[in-house]
Protein backbone atom coordinates (compact mmCIF):
# COMPACT_ATOMS: atom_id res chain seq x y z
CA UNK A 1 0.00 0.00 0.00
CA UNK A 2 1.26 3.06 -0.94
CA UNK A 3 0.33 6.46 0.71
CA UNK A 4 1.97 10.19 1.28
CA UNK A 5 3.60 10.86 4.80
CA UNK A 6 2.97 14.51 5.40
CA UNK A 7 3.58 13.75 8.57
CA UNK A 8 7.28 14.27 8.06
CA UNK A 9 7.73 17.42 7.77
CA UNK A 10 5.39 17.69 11.31
CA UNK A 11 8.28 15.41 12.87
CA UNK A 12 9.69 18.36 15.03
CA UNK A 13 9.53 22.02 16.26
CA UNK A 14 12.55 23.40 14.14
CA UNK A 15 11.36 21.52 10.81
CA UNK A 16 7.98 22.87 11.50
CA UNK A 17 9.42 26.40 11.59
CA UNK A 18 11.40 25.54 8.75
CA UNK A 19 8.93 25.03 6.41
CA UNK A 20 6.25 27.38 7.91
CA UNK A 21 4.61 29.25 5.29
CA UNK A 22 3.03 32.44 6.72
CA UNK A 23 4.95 33.88 10.06
CA UNK A 24 3.80 37.34 12.35
CA UNK A 25 6.36 39.17 13.19
CA UNK A 26 6.49 42.80 15.06
CA UNK A 27 6.68 44.78 12.08
CA UNK A 28 2.90 43.45 10.68
CA UNK A 29 1.24 45.12 14.09
CA UNK A 30 -0.24 48.47 14.70
CA UNK A 31 -1.79 49.17 18.12
CA UNK A 32 -5.27 51.06 18.66
CA UNK A 33 -4.63 53.94 21.38
CA UNK A 34 -7.40 56.17 23.14
CA UNK A 35 -6.42 59.26 24.45
CA UNK A 36 -8.92 61.69 26.07
CA UNK A 37 -8.65 65.24 26.82
CA UNK A 38 -8.16 66.65 30.37
CA UNK A 39 -7.51 62.97 31.76
CA UNK A 40 -4.63 62.62 33.87
CA UNK A 41 -3.28 59.42 34.07
CA UNK A 42 -4.51 56.08 32.91
CA UNK A 43 -7.74 54.58 32.73
CA UNK A 44 -8.18 50.78 32.33
CA UNK A 45 -11.63 49.88 30.32
CA UNK A 46 -13.55 47.64 32.05
CA UNK A 47 -14.86 45.72 29.16
CA UNK A 48 -11.30 45.66 27.45
CA UNK A 49 -8.70 44.42 29.78
CA UNK A 50 -5.08 46.29 29.28
CA UNK A 51 -6.44 48.58 26.99
CA UNK A 52 -6.39 52.06 28.89
CA UNK A 53 -7.93 55.84 27.95
CA UNK A 54 -4.61 57.82 28.53
CA UNK A 55 -4.25 61.57 28.89
CA UNK A 56 -1.52 63.19 27.25
CA UNK A 57 1.50 62.54 29.48
CA UNK A 58 0.67 59.17 30.49
CA UNK A 59 0.41 58.19 26.54
CA UNK A 60 3.76 59.65 25.92
CA UNK A 61 5.26 56.99 28.52
CA UNK A 62 3.11 54.42 26.67
CA UNK A 63 4.76 55.48 23.30
CA UNK A 64 8.42 55.07 24.91
CA UNK A 65 7.20 51.66 25.96
CA UNK A 66 6.15 50.68 22.67
CA UNK A 67 9.01 51.48 20.78
CA UNK A 68 10.77 49.91 23.15
CA UNK A 69 8.47 47.09 22.36
CA UNK A 70 9.79 47.60 18.51
CA UNK A 71 5.77 48.46 17.72
CA UNK A 72 6.29 50.86 14.69
CA UNK A 73 3.13 52.07 14.44
CA UNK A 74 -0.44 53.60 16.50
CA UNK A 75 -3.99 54.06 15.52
CA UNK A 76 -5.16 57.61 17.89
CA UNK A 77 -8.96 57.51 18.49
CA UNK A 78 -9.59 60.86 20.47
CA UNK A 79 -12.06 61.71 23.39
CA UNK A 80 -12.84 65.56 23.69
CA UNK A 81 -13.90 66.96 26.46
CA UNK A 82 -17.16 69.04 24.27
CA UNK A 83 -19.10 67.93 21.32
CA UNK A 84 -21.03 69.64 19.04
CA UNK A 85 -23.38 69.19 16.40
CA UNK A 86 -21.04 70.20 14.05
CA UNK A 87 -18.10 67.45 16.17
CA UNK A 88 -16.16 70.88 16.08
CA UNK A 89 -13.53 69.03 18.19
CA UNK A 90 -12.30 66.66 15.46
CA UNK A 91 -10.78 69.17 13.64
CA UNK A 92 -9.82 72.18 16.30
CA UNK A 93 -5.66 72.59 15.54
CA UNK A 94 -5.31 72.06 19.35
CA UNK A 95 -7.99 68.90 19.54
CA UNK A 96 -6.93 65.76 21.78
CA UNK A 97 -5.78 63.79 18.74
CA UNK A 98 -4.05 66.47 17.18
CA UNK A 99 -1.91 67.29 20.36
CA UNK A 100 -1.73 63.67 20.79
CA UNK A 101 -0.11 63.20 17.22
CA UNK A 102 2.57 65.92 18.70
CA UNK A 103 3.43 63.85 21.71
CA UNK A 104 4.04 60.80 19.94
CA UNK A 105 6.10 62.55 17.76
CA UNK A 106 8.13 64.03 19.66
CA UNK A 107 8.99 61.20 21.89
CA UNK A 108 9.21 58.85 19.29
CA UNK A 109 9.33 60.96 15.41
CA UNK A 110 10.06 57.23 13.85
CA UNK A 111 7.03 55.92 14.93
CA UNK A 112 4.37 55.52 12.42
CA UNK A 113 1.57 57.85 13.52
CA UNK A 114 -2.16 56.62 12.28
CA UNK A 115 -5.12 58.52 12.68
CA UNK A 116 -8.49 57.31 12.80
CA UNK A 117 -10.83 59.98 11.00
CA UNK A 118 -14.42 60.31 11.99
CA UNK A 119 -17.16 62.72 13.61
CA UNK A 120 -18.86 59.97 15.51
CA UNK A 121 -16.51 60.80 18.94
CA UNK A 122 -17.33 64.47 18.31
CA UNK A 123 -21.21 64.92 17.57
CA UNK A 124 -24.30 64.02 20.75
CA UNK A 125 -25.76 62.26 17.95
CA UNK A 126 -22.92 59.85 17.85
CA UNK A 127 -22.86 59.02 14.28
CA UNK A 128 -20.13 59.20 11.71
CA UNK A 129 -21.75 62.30 9.46
CA UNK A 130 -23.61 65.15 10.25
CA UNK A 131 -27.22 64.63 11.52
CA UNK A 132 -30.28 66.33 9.20
CA UNK A 133 -33.59 65.95 9.92
CA UNK A 134 -32.68 62.43 11.24
CA UNK A 135 -30.46 61.40 8.45
CA UNK A 136 -27.15 60.89 8.12
CA UNK A 137 -26.64 62.97 4.97
CA UNK A 138 -23.58 62.33 2.72
CA UNK A 139 -22.18 64.75 0.91
CA UNK A 140 -22.64 67.74 3.58
CA UNK A 141 -20.38 65.73 5.89
CA UNK A 142 -17.36 65.48 3.36
CA UNK A 143 -16.40 68.55 4.31
CA UNK A 144 -15.59 67.94 8.19
CA UNK A 145 -14.37 64.87 7.24
CA UNK A 146 -11.35 65.97 5.09
CA UNK A 147 -11.16 69.11 7.82
CA UNK A 148 -10.50 66.38 10.26
CA UNK A 149 -8.10 64.72 8.00
CA UNK A 150 -6.08 68.09 7.27
CA UNK A 151 -5.96 68.73 10.93
CA UNK A 152 -4.26 65.84 11.46
CA UNK A 153 -1.50 65.99 8.60
CA UNK A 154 -0.83 69.56 9.78
CA UNK A 155 -0.68 67.95 13.72
CA UNK A 156 2.10 65.61 11.83
CA UNK A 157 0.17 62.31 10.61
CA UNK A 158 1.86 60.06 9.20
CA UNK A 159 -1.68 57.96 7.84
CA UNK A 160 -5.02 59.42 8.08
CA UNK A 161 -7.44 56.62 8.19
CA UNK A 162 -11.46 57.71 7.27
CA UNK A 163 -13.66 55.18 8.95
CA UNK A 164 -17.11 56.50 8.29
CA UNK A 165 -17.56 55.08 5.30
CA UNK A 166 -19.23 58.16 3.66
CA UNK A 167 -19.52 57.62 -0.48
CA UNK A 168 -16.73 60.29 -1.56
CA UNK A 169 -14.81 60.79 1.49
CA UNK A 170 -11.00 59.12 0.04
CA UNK A 171 -11.43 61.33 -2.98
CA UNK A 172 -12.57 64.39 -0.53
CA UNK A 173 -9.71 63.75 1.81
CA UNK A 174 -7.00 63.34 -0.88
CA UNK A 175 -7.99 66.32 -2.41
CA UNK A 176 -7.82 68.57 0.64
CA UNK A 177 -4.21 66.83 1.66
CA UNK A 178 -2.87 67.66 -1.92
CA UNK A 179 -4.70 71.51 -1.94
CA UNK A 180 -3.02 72.31 1.38
CA UNK A 181 0.99 70.41 0.21
CA UNK A 182 0.31 66.96 2.42
CA UNK A 183 1.21 65.01 -0.81
CA UNK A 184 3.11 62.32 1.29
CA UNK A 185 0.41 61.72 3.75
CA UNK A 186 -0.86 58.42 3.11
CA UNK A 187 -4.75 57.07 3.67
CA UNK A 188 -5.42 53.91 5.10
CA UNK A 189 -9.14 53.81 4.24
CA UNK A 190 -11.65 51.71 6.26
CA UNK A 191 -12.54 50.76 2.63
CA UNK A 192 -14.64 47.24 3.98
CA UNK A 193 -16.34 47.94 7.11
CA UNK A 194 -18.90 45.96 8.34
CA UNK A 195 -22.30 47.26 10.31
CA UNK A 196 -20.93 44.63 12.95
CA UNK A 197 -21.75 43.34 16.14
CA UNK A 198 -18.22 43.00 17.34
CA UNK A 199 -17.70 46.44 18.10
CA UNK A 200 -19.84 46.68 21.28
CA UNK A 201 -16.69 47.08 23.73
CA UNK A 202 -15.07 49.95 21.32
CA UNK A 203 -18.43 51.74 21.97
CA UNK A 204 -17.80 52.34 25.72
CA UNK A 205 -14.13 52.91 24.80
CA UNK A 206 -14.41 56.05 22.34
CA UNK A 207 -17.85 57.13 23.96
CA UNK A 208 -19.55 56.79 20.64
CA UNK A 209 -22.54 54.86 20.68
CA UNK A 210 -25.11 56.21 18.15
CA UNK A 211 -27.77 58.20 20.26
CA UNK A 212 -30.81 57.23 18.02
CA UNK A 213 -31.14 54.52 15.14
CA UNK A 214 -27.62 52.47 14.35
CA UNK A 215 -25.06 52.88 11.42
CA UNK A 216 -26.20 50.08 8.46
CA UNK A 217 -27.43 52.88 6.26
CA UNK A 218 -23.28 53.46 5.78
CA UNK A 219 -21.59 50.50 7.35
CA UNK A 220 -21.74 47.51 5.37
CA UNK A 221 -24.39 44.70 5.63
CA UNK A 222 -22.04 41.77 7.10
CA UNK A 223 -23.67 39.22 4.25
CA UNK A 224 -22.47 40.98 1.38
CA UNK A 225 -18.71 39.72 -0.15
CA UNK A 226 -18.83 40.87 -3.31
CA UNK A 227 -19.69 44.42 -2.29
CA UNK A 228 -16.34 44.89 -0.58
CA UNK A 229 -14.91 44.78 -3.80
CA UNK A 230 -16.71 47.40 -5.05
CA UNK A 231 -16.28 49.49 -2.22
CA UNK A 232 -12.49 49.04 -2.32
CA UNK A 233 -11.89 49.48 -5.89
CA UNK A 234 -13.84 52.99 -5.23
CA UNK A 235 -11.55 54.20 -3.25
CA UNK A 236 -8.50 52.88 -4.50
CA UNK A 237 -9.60 55.04 -7.93
CA UNK A 238 -10.31 58.34 -5.22
CA UNK A 239 -6.69 57.63 -4.07
CA UNK A 240 -6.02 55.40 -0.79
CA UNK A 241 -3.20 53.69 -0.66
CA UNK A 242 -4.16 50.92 1.32
CA UNK A 243 -6.89 49.18 2.29
CA UNK A 244 -8.20 47.70 5.22
CA UNK A 245 -11.19 45.15 6.14
CA UNK A 246 -13.27 45.44 9.62
CA UNK A 247 -13.94 43.41 11.58
CA UNK A 248 -10.67 40.99 11.06
CA UNK A 249 -11.53 37.64 12.47
CA UNK A 250 -15.24 36.90 11.07
CA UNK A 251 -13.85 38.29 7.78
CA UNK A 252 -10.72 36.52 7.07
CA UNK A 253 -12.49 34.94 3.62
CA UNK A 254 -13.66 39.26 2.74
CA UNK A 255 -9.36 39.57 3.69
CA UNK A 256 -8.62 36.64 1.31
CA UNK A 257 -10.70 38.26 -1.58
CA UNK A 258 -9.33 41.73 -1.26
CA UNK A 259 -5.68 40.34 -1.35
CA UNK A 260 -6.51 38.30 -4.53
CA UNK A 261 -7.99 41.37 -6.11
CA UNK A 262 -5.98 43.90 -5.42
CA UNK A 263 -1.64 44.88 -4.99
CA UNK A 264 -2.24 47.91 -1.92
CA UNK A 265 -1.24 46.81 1.42
CA UNK A 266 -4.25 45.44 3.10
CA UNK A 267 -4.65 45.98 6.73
CA UNK A 268 -7.11 44.21 9.22
CA UNK A 269 -8.17 45.34 12.61
CA UNK A 270 -8.78 42.75 15.31
CA UNK A 271 -12.04 44.63 16.84
CA UNK A 272 -12.92 45.41 20.76
CA UNK A 273 -15.05 42.12 20.64
CA UNK A 274 -12.60 40.12 18.92
CA UNK A 275 -10.09 41.06 21.88
CA UNK A 276 -12.42 40.77 24.75
CA UNK A 277 -13.50 37.53 24.13
CA UNK A 278 -10.52 36.38 24.28
CA UNK A 279 -9.57 37.90 27.17
CA UNK A 280 -12.33 36.88 29.15
CA UNK A 281 -12.14 33.33 28.07
CA UNK A 282 -8.48 33.27 29.48
CA UNK A 283 -9.61 34.18 32.28
CA UNK A 284 -11.73 32.21 33.31
CA UNK A 285 -9.14 29.59 32.19
CA UNK A 286 -11.44 28.55 29.47
CA UNK A 287 -8.32 28.85 26.81
CA UNK A 288 -4.62 29.11 26.28
CA UNK A 289 -4.74 33.17 25.74
CA UNK A 290 -0.93 32.73 24.35
CA UNK A 291 -1.93 30.12 21.94
CA UNK A 292 -5.24 31.31 21.04
CA UNK A 293 -3.68 34.86 19.99
CA UNK A 294 -0.61 33.63 18.17
CA UNK A 295 -3.41 31.20 16.42
CA UNK A 296 -5.86 34.36 15.08
CA UNK A 297 -2.93 36.45 14.59
CA UNK A 298 -1.50 34.15 11.94
CA UNK A 299 -4.81 33.69 9.87
CA UNK A 300 -5.17 37.30 9.46
CA UNK A 301 -1.84 36.80 7.49
CA UNK A 302 -2.62 33.34 6.03
CA UNK A 303 -5.56 35.70 4.57
CA UNK A 304 -3.59 38.13 3.02
CA UNK A 305 -3.11 40.82 6.05
CA UNK A 306 0.25 42.99 5.47
CA UNK A 307 -1.09 44.82 8.73
CA UNK A 308 -2.42 43.73 11.97
CA UNK A 309 -4.35 46.40 13.88
CA UNK A 310 -4.91 44.70 17.44
CA UNK A 311 -5.32 45.79 21.14
CA UNK A 312 -3.16 42.39 21.51
CA UNK A 313 -0.14 44.10 19.58
CA UNK A 314 1.94 44.92 23.21
CA UNK A 315 1.42 40.71 24.33
CA UNK A 316 2.26 39.76 20.87
CA UNK A 317 5.29 41.80 20.38
CA UNK A 318 6.35 40.81 23.67
CA UNK A 319 5.98 37.16 23.12
CA UNK A 320 7.59 37.25 19.70
CA UNK A 321 10.32 38.94 21.51
CA UNK A 322 10.78 35.92 23.74
CA UNK A 323 10.97 33.68 20.81
CA UNK A 324 13.40 35.47 19.35
CA UNK A 325 15.41 35.62 22.59
CA UNK A 326 15.85 31.72 22.67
Amino acid sequence: MSFTRHRRLRSHASLRALVREHAVAIDDLVYPMFVEEDLSGASELPSMPGVHHYGIEAFRREIERLSELGIKGILLFGLPAEKDELSTSAYAEHGIVQEAIRAAKAENPDMVVMTDVCLCQYNPAGHCGLVRDGKIVNDPSLELIAKTALSHAAAGADVVAPSDMMDGRVAKIREMLDDHGYLDVSILSYAVKYASAFYGPFREAANSAPAFGDRKTYQMDPANAREALLEAQSDIEEGADMLMTKPALSYLDVTLRLRQAFHLPIATYNVSAEYSMVKAAARNGWIDERSTVMEMMTSFKRAGADIILTYHAPDVATWIREEQGR
